[in-house]
């Protein structure tokens, strides 16, 4: 039995439990995300060196014929399922811009207020949008995502934005509802990332338009100056989203009372 082989499947099973803790308590909140990124990037380190001690026993393999190969191949298997995302998320931060703050309003985004206080971890982002710089980015590799004009009321509007929000299960730290005299309503959630469970911060502010109604939308990540592109994909699907929302709302017949016809006089029956 070759002991490279062997070396490259304990190898190969290190790795994956490493990363596989660093992601549960990064979802779960036992550490904060940065020191538990060491932990899950040592892990893809792991998995890298097992596959060069495969290489390495599947050379000695070939030359003498000792047993191994199946070893070897889940090494590979197991290190591939590993590094194959990670390859993925390599490529995407060298396509796409290094921002980290998405809005519908680079000129005056949607403020986080309540998030704020929640910005508090050692290397979180401040809550101070992130200025020209990434409007300038965001505009360039982000054209599409503009204020959204709704041919509804403000109110409706904002119930419509609010069950969007529900739908994907965004955590709502605080939502205000339009109230006279500016009518201004403001939504503030918490989304996360699929795997790693990250935090992203949401802001949404719907005001008035004459009778119609304007919404704006901000994204930005608590850790890293890279989302790797997750707000503007957020971004963009929520104003989809509400758009064909508002769209089906604004087509829905208005529904009118009946009118009941007046009572006709009882006949006097003359005897």
């Amino acid at each position: 039995m070759s002991s490279l082989a062997s070396w490259a499947r304990n190898l190969a099973v290190f790795a994956v439990v490493a990363v596989a803790v660093s992601i549960l308590v990064v979802r779960f909140g036992f550490l904060e995300p940065k020191p538990a990124l060491a932990t899950f990037f040592g892990g893809l380190a792991i998995a890298a060196l097992s596959i060069l001690f495969g290489l390495a026993g599947f050379a000695a393999i070939w030359q003498n014929g000792s047993r191994g190969m199946a070893r070897i191949l889940l090494a590979f298997l197991i290190d591939g399922m590993i590094l194959a995302y990670p390859a993925y998320l390599g490529l995407q931060y060298r396509k796409l811009p290094a921002i980290h703050d998405v809005t519908t309003d680079p000129i005056d985004p949607p403020r986080f207020d309540a998030l704020a206080r929640l910005r508090t971890g050692e290397g979180a982002n401040t809550a101070v949008y992130a200025g020209l710089y990434s409007a300038e980015q965001q505009r360039h590799f982000y054209p599409d995502i503009e204020p959204i004009e709704l041919e509804i009321p403000v109110d409706r509007a904002y119930a419509i934005a609010l069950q969007i929000v529900n739908k994907r299960k965004w955590l709502v730290i605080d939502e205000r509802a339009p109230q006279p005299p500016r009518r201004i309503g403001r939504i503030e959630a918490v989304a996360r990332t699929p795997i790693m469970g990250l935090r992203e911060d949401i802001s949404i502010r719907v005001v008035p338009d004459g009778d119609d109604s304007r919404v704006d939308i901000r994204s930005a990540s608590r850790y890293f100056e890279s989302d790797l592109g997750s707000n503007a994909a957020r971004v963009t699907k929520f104003i989809d989203d509400l758009n064909t929302a508002a769209d089906a709302d604004a087509l829905k017949p208005v529904k009118k009372t009946p009118v009941t016809p007046p009572k006709a006089p009882a006949k006097t029956v003359k005897k």
